[in-house]
């Protein structure tokens, strides 16, 4: 007797989430087997109740796009009447719209986030930096700053926020009140502090420098221009980490050590950007890796892989606890990633 249609389908299965955490509108890839079309008939991937649009359907995997309205929830393939196993998907939760960020956001001890809302370069917008309390609440922070870029924060609370627009450092209080740090540091973009809280300043021109905590300035290293920024973090050897995007699409990330001697540290990125550190000495990249868009953590052996799903990525900050703050240009999302994140004090 000849076997059914059905006596011969198998049931799909997921054996893997790639990447298992995500925002709304990353590319997800499920790897198993029996996932492709049974019958002339796309499956179809459900992340808790809501359909997932299919980038490609094969019999070994499945690449979605995750729903603009999608939680963490389970995914789950139906297939001709089968339905595969779950697996679970963590996706972002927005915390924030109504946002211009060109840079890393900040994240203070008590996990208030500044964000800037950067705009045009020059023109000027009504609130330079927001706030956002404990209480999820956004409010105006900074009003002033023309084209606020980079942000840091020092040991006392205090935020630094540099200007693309006229090439100053600007030192904000607690309160919100600024007062000029330094200035002439060119189109100023990324900002960071060592351990010895001497402030690194990016001009996307072609140089980092270094403002000593008595305000002296020094030129520290020169780069190959970037087209939007740079993007400065510090690792836990203490050397200075840069991204700085141009119009290759096979992007350097430089280690510079505390005597100015550049290196490539890891090659082959899209247009990274934001970066920060973990605990461990991992690095965390706002680029693409082998065409897919997302967040790229990179080992100290320099292995790089894709942790997160992401379009339109920019920057990035640990939280407490273990949390991430992701921001896109217009959007910042919160993802209860678990992992700790350096800080320089």
């Amino acid at each position: 007797m000849a076997r059914t249609k059905a006596n011969t389908q198998e049931t799909p299965r997921i054996e893997a989430v790639v990447p298992a955490a995500a925002i709304p509108g990353g590319e997800v890839e499920l790897i198993g087997a029996s996932l492709g079309p049974v019958a002339q008939r796309q499956p179809v991937v459900m992340l808790g109740q809501l359909a997932a649009p299919l980038l490609l359907s094969r019999s070994r995997r499945i690449r979605l796009k995750v729903p603009e309205e999608a939680e963490t929830g389970n995914l789950r393939v139906l297939q001709n009447g089968a339905q595969s196993n779950d697996a679970r998907l963590m996706v972002g939760g927005m915390i924030a719209t109504d946002v211009h960020i060109v840079a890393n956001p900040a994240v203070d001890r008590e996990g208030n986030i500044y964000a800037t809302l950067s705009g045009p370069r020059g023109q000027s917008t009504p609130v330079s930096v927001f706030r956002i309390g404990s209480d999820g609440e956004m409010r105006p922070f900074v009003t002033g700053i023309m084209n606020a870029t980079g942000l840091a924060l020092d040991p006392e609370g205090f935020l630094y926020v540099s200007s693309r627009n006229d090439g100053v450092v600007y030192r904000v209080s607690p309160n919100g009140i600024y007062t000029q740090f330094a200035e002439g540091m060119g189109i100023a973009t990324g900002i960071a502090f060592d351990s010895e809280q001497n402030l690194f300043v990016g001009d996307r021109s072609g140089t980092i420098f270094k403002i000593a905590p008595d305000r002296q300035i020094f030129v520290f290293a020169t780069l190959e221009p970037s087209v939007s920024a740079y993007h400065l973090a510090f690792g836990p050897d203490e050397v200075l980490y840069v991204a700085g995007p141009t119009t290759s699409s096979y992007d350097n990330l430089y280690a510079i050590d505390r005597d100015g001697n550049t290196t490539v540290f890891f090659r082959g990125l899209g247009r990274p950007q934001g970066m920060a550190f973990d605990i461990s000495g991992n690095l965390y990249v706002c680029a693409s890796w082998q065409g897919r868009r997302g967040v790229v953590r990179i080992t100290p052996e320099k292995e790089a892989s894709l942790v997160i799903a992401g379009t339109g990525l920019v920057g990035l900050a640990f939280a407490p606890g273990g949390d991430m703050v992701l921001a896109t240009s217009t959007a910042m999302y919160h993802l209860p990633l678990g992992v700790e994140g350096l800080r320089p004090f």
